[in-house]
């Protein structure tokens, strides 16, 4: 799995974990940079200016273990999700500008 990031992060932060089924997830238990040393699980979550979640990286005893990746339609909903599993699975999903699945 690829660790550049892309031109759209432009700020990252750390979270312990995620809560619902409905894409973008959504983020719980924010924590400081210096918090994840010790941790064995956490999420590493990639923003764009506008504070848009544009995904994020599973991480597990220093591994990669989940990415999401995330683009917008021009109205803030869901366009596309990009999900890679620990195999290098990649599934595309993509949505209507109303939200729905495509």
């Amino acid at each position: 799995m690829s660790t550049t990031a892309p031109k759209d992060r432009v700020n990252t932060r750390f979270f312990i974990t995620y809560s619902g089924v409905k894409l973008p997830f959504k983020l719980v238990n924010e924590l400081q940079a210096d918090e994840t040393e010790n941790r064995n699980t956490y999420l590493r979550c990639y923003f764009d200016a506008q504070e848009q979640l544009t995904g994020f990286d599973k991480l597990a005893y220093g591994d990669i273990e989940l990415q999401h990746r995330y683009s917008y339609h021009d109205n803030g909903q869901l366009s596309v999700a990009e999900i890679t599993d620990i195999d290098g699975e990649v599934t595309l999903l993509i949505f209507d500008a109303k939200g729905n699945p495509a």
